[in-house]
């Protein structure tokens, strides 16, 4: 099964995290097939970049999220506007939305 999930990189005790889409038996650090996001806790406020729309390629396909990255994207609202995709909204007004929030 093909995972979003978080790739911890960074110094050590200094953490911060690429969002990857990885086989879920691949190791944390380990091999991936795609970089979609990029995610620091330590800045304030928390950094959170995400590219929606290799999300949405990925979410449709049938990767699931971690628990976390599912946390992540939630607060971003990225799960609503997928959810919406999915119904048959137009990638370019999610995208424009999504870009507006920020």
């Amino acid at each position: 099964m093909v995972r979003i999930r978080l790739r911890r990189v960074g110094l050590k005790k200094q953490p911060s995290y690429r969002i990857v889409v990885a086989n879920d038996e691949s190791p944390r650090d380990g091999r991936f097939l795609e970089i979609v996001g990029f995610y620091n806790p330590r800045t304030e406020p928390i950094t959170l970049t995400v590219a929606e729309d290799r999300v949405y390629h990925w979410l449709s396909v049938g990767a699931q999220p971690s628990e976390a990255v599912e946390r992540l994207l939630k607060n971003a609202g990225v799960l609503d506007r997928f959810a919406r995709f999915k119904k048959g909204e137009a990638v370019e007004t999610l995208l424009a939305e999504a870009k507006a929030a920020q």
